[in-house]
């Protein structure tokens, strides 16, 4: 499902207009600097759970040594943040039906 595709059918199950239909998943999913409430939410540190669903988090990769496969050569990676999605106990359950 694109976020399109989510749109139209928020629009359908709500009455919403597509175009604010569109600007609610925009809101919630958005990725631009600045934009986005999960997105927001992470870029601070903090959670986002939904229960049920499950949660959003933001975890920290260490820097380590790796290896250039083409070449053999010891790199170093630097350390990063990264997103996490761990999906709730309701979802998992629905899923694996």
């Amino acid at each position: 499902m694109t976020k399109t595709e989510m749109a139209e059918k928020l629009a359908k199950k709500t009455g919403l207009s597509k175009a604010k239909a569109m600007e609610v998943v925009n809101e919630i999913f958005g990725v631009a600097p600045g934009k986005g409430i999960i997105a927001v939410e992470l870029d601070a540190g903090r959670k986002v759970t939904i229960p049920g669903f499950g949660t959003f988090e933001t975890k920290r990769r260490a820097a380590r040594e790796g290896r250039n496969p083409a070449t053999g050569k010891t790199i170093k990676i630097a350390a990063k943040n990264y997103p996490k999605f761990k999906p709730g106990k309701t979802l998992k359950e629905r899923v694996a039906k």
